[in-house]
């Protein structure tokens, strides 16, 4: 428990006085909830529903023995014999009949939209803005302020107009290639004008006009004069806008300044990985943003260049259709808010036995209470849904748990059954083999599943403690359990019905300053049928969303249906390596560069309570990171020593070594204090050797126990 914290006795609850200002000044009025009928009702429930969630804690906790015990009893293993052996023990279950999920009132921006999905930490208030409004971004900025275009001005504060003329005809390929032409190149008209219901462009020596009118949607301005052209592709909208007077037109013929195009149509604003919410201080913070979000009136002042600004959110794009009639465009992205899982409790509110809440049961309490805000002017949903991503379900017991939180929530504040739904995050091992009967629990629910390669990999490892030593980190992304792990979570959502209505997703690009690389893979997710994928900045949702223009991901899920099904055996393959023959020299170097992760990582979590920041890699290269990537490296490190591929010894002082590189790396942090020489002092440096040397008794390899009680520490 936190020493800072103080509490108010209601009922049978101990509740932060922080929190209990913030539920009662701030997110109940407007609601029509009365503050003695919410706590009463919130008492209730957390009391009924705390139990079954420790049950369920426990079931794993048994799990992971009987299987840890199974691989020692059984070093050859034979598959067959190990897949009874977790049917046995329910760890797999016998997947029912077929079925499609029936859920309802899922907005088109999920249902009927390929995109890419931004993902933010909800605690920093700027940082969610600018995510909500990365719904429309500019292609000239994100092509000219990232590595896709290569000029001697890349990395410079100077205008390059060679740069600004390679990035204009970059726009005009795109538009080549969407929104063609019936003559000629966009690089050749010199005027825009509508003419009845139909786009106009003339040319130097001619007029034309594309080929597919249909996707001519309206216009700002006037007819003869227009200042922004509406297009439509693959059902992404791009504005052209057209300025002869800006700076940016002054070398376009047609007076073409800028285009806009549809982006991050999603958003998840994280309470979970990519924040370090550890009390009620915390949690408030994250709260009330979120709240700020659902109300519309969410602000953030902060200092550039000597000037003081404020962000807002966008309002709705006006505009008027071809026909004449006025209309207007979603100003921000649809946001969707990613709540704690089961494991981890939260000193914001104690219970009657004075044991701290189950923290996931708090979040969807308290977030679908600052959605009833949005549900009356429906700003964000236009459909009255509320979106929660479930993040680490273990099997289809759990899933059916978080249906029965959500049911009590809808309970306690009147909601209509299923108005809450549920994002399923396919990143634990026991849901992936399960993750039809995981739909199945939240079948009217359900609107989103998505793939998390790092999460899913330290599960895998821990899972698997006692199989053997694990192959290297980097050869885990072309491991035959990962194909089959990928694969199975999109045949899986298409057989339960979920193209055209739900939402398959693939993880993150956690590399924003390698935008050129991103163009080249990251389109290898739309191919496999994912028609969101996760992107780690609004620059990075501008260009990732050109994929979806150049790929009808909805076709290609059609195409997909008729594959060959993987089978759960597939899944089963473990990565282990039986007779590891590493040099010294390659096994220091795995160590070191996941040593330099981990403290690169932990020394921002504990000393600044930074959740998810770029954090420079072993090479420099910055790399989004959260505790995802923490989960895997720990966890790796933890397994080679268990099996003897390296030592304690040799495992500390490499971590000395790269706590000194990690030093280095953060001299210009005037917050950061280093980890080196004085080790045993840094709190920082200690949970680092605590995640790797307690790692395989840490709850299935989670790294969230240690990080919240070391801040905590760090805090008091």
């Amino acid at each position: 428990m936190s020493k800072v914290e103080k509490y108010i006795k209601i009922e049978n609850l101990s509740v932060s006085d922080e929190l209990f200002k913030f539920v009662n000044e701030e997110l109940l009025p407007g609601t029509k909830i009365i503050q003695k009928d919410f706590w009463e009702k919130f008492d209730s429930f957390a009391h009924e529903l705390t139990p079954e969630n420790r049950k369920l804690i426990k079931i794993r906790e048994k799990m992971q023995m009987d299987i840890d015990s199974w691989h020692i009893e059984n070093p050859n293993i034979i598959k067959k014999e190990y897949q009874k052996f977790l049917t046995d023990i329910g760890y797999l279950v016998k997947p029912g009949l077929d079925f499609k999920i029936d859920t309802k009132n899922i907005d088109y921006e999920i249902s009927k939209v390929a995109a890419p999905q931004l993902v933010v930490p909800i605690m920093n208030s700027r940082y969610a803005l600018n995510a909500a409004n990365a719904r429309w971004m500019s292609l000239y900025d994100s092509l000219y302020g990232s590595d896709i275009l290569q000029s001697d001005e890349s990395a410079s504060e100077r205008y390059d107009p060679e740069r600004g003329e390679e990035v204009i005809k970059f726009t005009k390929k795109f538009l080549d290639k969407h929104f063609t032409l019936k003559k000629n190149s966009w690089s050749q008209v010199s005027k825009i004008i509508i003419e009845k219901k139909n786009l106009v462009l003339n040319l130097i020596n001619d007029n034309t006009t594309i080929k597919d009118n249909n996707k001519f949607i309206g216009y700002r301005g006037k007819k003869d004069k227009p200042t922004a052209i509406i297009l439509k592709n693959n059902n992404l909208y791009v504005e052209i806008i057209i300025n002869p007077e800006a700076f940016s037109a002054k070398s376009d013929p047609a007076g073409i300044s800028d285009i806009i195009l549809e982006s991050a149509v999603t958003t998840i604003c994280d309470h979970e990985d990519s924040v370090a919410g550890v009390d009620a201080h915390d949690k408030v913070l994250g709260y009330r943003n979120w709240l700020g979000l659902m109300k519309g009136d969410l602000k953030a002042e902060f200092d550039k260049n000597g000037k003081k600004l404020i962000r807002k959110l966008n309002t709705d794009r006006k505009f008027i259709l071809k026909n004449g009639e006025l209309s207007y465009l979603h100003g921000r992205s649809l946001l969707l808010n990613r709540n704690v899982g089961h494991l981890m409790t939260n000193p914001s509110i104690l219970l009657s036995d004075g044991s701290e809440i189950p923290e996931g049961i708090m979040d969807a309490f308290i977030i679908s209470v600052a959605c009833l805000h949005d549900l009356k002017i429906r700003k964000n949903s236009r459909n009255g849904s509320i979106y929660i991503v479930k993040p680490k379900m273990h099997g289809p017991k759990e899933a059916k748990f978080t249906d029965l939180i959500f049911s009590k929530v809808e309970t306690a504040i009147g909601l209509k059954k299923n108005t809450i739904k549920c994002g399923i995050m396919d990143e634990e091992r026991r849901t992936s083999v399960n993750l039809k009967e995981c739909i199945r629990a939240l079948k009217s629910r359900v609107f989103f599943i998505n793939t998390g390669f790092l999460d899913r990999t330290g599960d895998e490892i821990h899972t698997s403690m006692e199989a053997g030593p694990m192959i290297k980190k980097g050869d885990m992304k072309t491991s035959a359990w990962i194909n089959a792990y990928e694969n199975n979570n999109v045949d899986i959502g298409l057989a339960c019905g979920f193209s055209g209505l739900a939402q398959i997703g693939k993880g993150m690009w956690a590399m924003p300053d390698k935008m050129s690389d991103m163009m080249k893979q990251k389109i290898s997710h739309l191919e496999a049928g994912a028609n969101c994928a996760w992107v780690p900045s609004p620059t990075a949702a501008a260009l990732h969303s050109l994929h979806y223009h150049d790929v009808d991901v909805f076709k290609k899920q059609h195409e997909l249906k008729k594959r060959k099904k993987t089978q759960v055996s597939e899944l089963l393959n473990i990565p282990i390596i039986k007779n590891p023959n590493w040099s010294v020299e390659d096994i220091n170097k795995e160590i070191s560069n996941s040593a330099q992760t981990i403290l690169g990582y932990v020394v921002r979590w504990i000393d600044q309570g930074i959740g998810c920041s770029k954090v420079p890699d072993i090479n420099n290269t910055g790399l989004m990171e959260d505790r995802a990537t923490l989960r895997i490296s720990s966890q790796h490190i933890a397994n080679w020593l268990h099996h003897g591929v390296c030592s304690k010894k040799q495992v500390l002082e490499i971590l000395k070594k790269m706590a000194k590189l990690v030093d280095k790396q953060n001299i210009n942090d005037n917050l950061y204090k280093n980890m080196s020489p004085e080790y045993d002092k840094s709190i920082a440096f200690k949970t680092a050797c605590e995640l790797i040397f307690q790692g395989r008794h840490q709850p299935s390899g989670y790294t969230e126990p240690l990080l919240h009680l070391n801040r905590i520490i760090k805090k008091n």
